[in-house]
């Protein structure tokens, strides 16, 4: 996946045993393989709820993140056991270096604590 990102220069950071895909400020992606929660192992799209519909028009077996313990998460799976996993997962880097809109979103800053200051 970063092959195919490598256009627009992704960075990475390691985010809860993961790796977080960036593009400037923005995060749109999260790889997840694991051994705990496998059923969530994939690949996570920094979305919100209001382009759910849409995307699930390009991608229809994405799902909310099942670990989080909610029915609905802004993040979104596209699962690694899907039988279109690969292509669903190149046609989300097609979305992203087109600047598709619906995908990423810049996190929220973390207050430092005095402590740490």
């Amino acid at each position: 996946m970063l092959d195919a990102l490598t256009p627009i220069a992704p960075t990475t950071r390691l985010m809860f045993g993961c790796v977080a895909v960036y593009v400037g400020e923005q995060i749109v992606l999260i790889l997840r393989d694991r051994k705990d929660y496998p059923a969530d192992n994939g690949v996570w799209l920094a979305t919100v709820v209001e382009h759910h519909a849409s995307l699930r028009t390009e991608f229809p077996r994405m799902r909310s993140i099942g670990l989080f313990g909610r029915e609905v998460t802004h993040w979104q799976l596209i699962p690694a056991a899907a039988p279109d996993f690969e292509e669903a997962a190149l046609r989300a880097c097609r979305l992203i270096l087109e600047r598709d809109p619906r995908i990423g979103k810049v996190p929220k800053r973390r207050r430092v604590s005095r402590r740490r200051r």
